[in-house]
């Protein structure tokens, strides 16, 4: 009996752990538009007419929200190493989008999942160290890290909010260039960060994605392509973001946006360029009803930018920026100015379809499932409401603790008030969940 053959329209080797914090269990600290980021990416990574990565649980896993912890960012990491290692010819992609802060006295950087306790950062929070430690066990053929984290410094006064105030002795950074050395060690290895040195890193004016994404997922569609190409490769993404983050950062945003890259490997083939049919003789065109980007401003100085051929090229693109609107301030990466709260703020916003709650991505990129898929969904929905829920009655156990131990009037009354809103979250959580228990016992 022959093998089956993959499908033609589907890059069959392809691995994704895709994480965006979104909601954090301290809400000044939630970035939901992270969680838009990483369904946007998702949509384009799975779509069969476009880079064709087999959209099922061994190929994707997605974590946002209540379910991206320090615990499970690491498991996932763990389910990545596993799969690849059965695929001998696997290509793996993560992507992070959340807050980066250093720890002044040590230099220790640290991401920031959903469990993140701010009186206990160094403890709660997730070291680089062990988020490298765990991505070193993935022995892919071929790796790409996306880590979207960065400085805010001056965000909140040049939009005249209040700066959120961070704890004692953390800064928060873009990812260290020391550490993208050791992210990227190993043959086969690409390591993309969305912000350099002090700079800020952009979501676009509409609140739909942030600029690094948007022209992200722009390159997954073959913006960096030539005609005749059938697939979207390393280089391909950095040309298109070495150009188009820093020139829509300044054309939207009046700032300076730079990402930075740096590989190890050979130029590697990421995904298929539109199911693998490749570009026409017309080049790219970019999706129904975005605007392509416009050509790129060549930068100079000690930055410097890939805008036509990659060879020999120190290419570093893009900080993680934050265009703020209305009445709170959004941020992706580490966040200064940062005020957000729950799903309704989320909603103003932004104005359009909310993504901080589990199952309800913004990007509206899939229809809604039906049949046996629909209560494999309601089921999925269910589990991160029951995550949800275990951490927020984690948190209330924590705070009772801290409040136990607080002599402080007005440290105490921040601890209530913080006590409080975590217990409507968690009343909102158990009708959500009883909700889709009647849904699916009906």
């Amino acid at each position: 009996m022959m093998a089956s053959r993959p499908k033609t329209n589907e890059f069959s080797h392809g691995y994704a752990l895709l994480i965006g914090v979104g909601e954090c269990a301290y809400p000044r600290l939630s970035l939901p538009v992270t969680v838009k980021d990483m369904h946007a990416l998702r949509a384009v990574l799975t779509d069969p007419a476009l880079c064709g990565y087999p959209d099922d649980d061994a190929h994707i896993r997605l974590l946002h929200d209540a379910g991206a912890t320090r615990q499970a960012i690491l498991d996932g990491l763990t389910w990545l190493a596993r799969q690849t290692a059965a695929d001998s010819d696997a290509t793996a992609v993560v992507f992070y989008s959340g807050h980066g802060w250093v720890a002044d006295d040590s230099g220790k950087y640290y991401l920031l999942p959903h469990d993140v306790e701010p009186f206990d950062l160094a403890g709660s929070a997730l070291p680089a160290e062990d988020f490298t430690a765990a991505l070193r066990q993935v022995g892919a053929k071929r790796l790409l890290v996306f880590v979207d984290s960065c400085h805010a410094a001056g965000m909140a006064t040049a939009k005249d909010q209040p700066a959120m105030k961070l704890p004692s002795g953390f800064t928060q950074a873009a990812l260290p260039k020391g550490l993208v050395e050791e992210l990227k060690q190993g043959a086969g290895r690409a390591v993309f960060s969305s912000s350099t040195g002090s700079q800020q890193s952009w979501v676009r004016p509409d609140g739909s994605l942030s600029l690094y994404t948007y022209h992200l997922i722009e390159a997954l569609r073959g913006a960096g392509n030539q005609p005749g190409d059938t697939t979207v490769r390393v280089s391909n993404l950095m040309n298109h973001l070495g150009k188009a983050v820093p020139e829509s950062a300044s054309a939207l945003c009046q700032a300076e946006q730079t990402p930075f890259f740096d590989t190890a490997t050979e130029d590697f083939a990421v995904a298929l360029l539109l199911g693998g049919k490749g570009l026409g003789g017309a080049g790219f065109s970019p999706a129904p009803g975005t605007a392509a980007s416009q050509p790129a401003i060549q930068a100079s100085g000690e930055r410097s930018v890939a805008a036509g051929t990659i060879s020999d090229s120190t290419i570093v693109t893009g900080d993680r920026n934050v265009v703020q609107q209305g009445k709170y301030n959004i941020h992706i990466g580490s966040a200064q100015g940062l005020v957000i709260g729950d799903q309704a703020q989320v909603t103003q916003v932004f104005g359009g379809e909310p993504s901080s709650r589990p199952g309800q991505g913004g990007t509206g990129s899939h229809q809604p499932p039906s049949g046996d898929a629909a209560k494999r969904h309601l089921r999925q929905q269910l589990a991160e409401l029951q995550r949800r829920y275990e951490t927020l009655s984690n948190r209330i156990a924590a705070l009772d603790k801290d409040l136990g131990r607080t002599l402080d009037g007005e440290t105490k009354l921040t601890l209530k008030e913080r006590r409080q809103e975590l217990v409507t979250e968690r009343d909102q959580t158990a009708q959500e969940m009883a909700q889709i228990e009647r849904q699916l016992n009906s």
